[in-house]
């Protein structure tokens, strides 16, 4: 998994994927697309995509696109 990978997996969960601008030092919850609905299909994502169980207190705890990278990877 590569993070520029991921960033384009991630963009794809907001209501406006073209309209969202995301690097890896981004603070996602910055964003003004991001919300609730946001969080829970990156939440399936992770399942879909990735193979991998996110709770929502671990989704909380990532501040930005890196951190949420590295949780994920990690528990690949």
């Amino acid at each position: 998994m590569e993070i520029n990978e991921f960033i384009t997996n991630f963009k794809e969960q907001f209501d406006d994927p073209e309209a969202v601008e995301l690097n890896a030092d981004s603070n996602f919850r910055d964003n003004g697309e991001w919300n609730s609905l946001t969080g829970l299909m990156t939440i399936a994502m992770a399942d879909e995509i990735y193979g991998v169980t996110l709770t929502p207190n671990e989704l909380r705890s990532a501040e930005t696109v890196q951190d949420l990278y590295e949780m994920i990877k990690s528990k690949k």
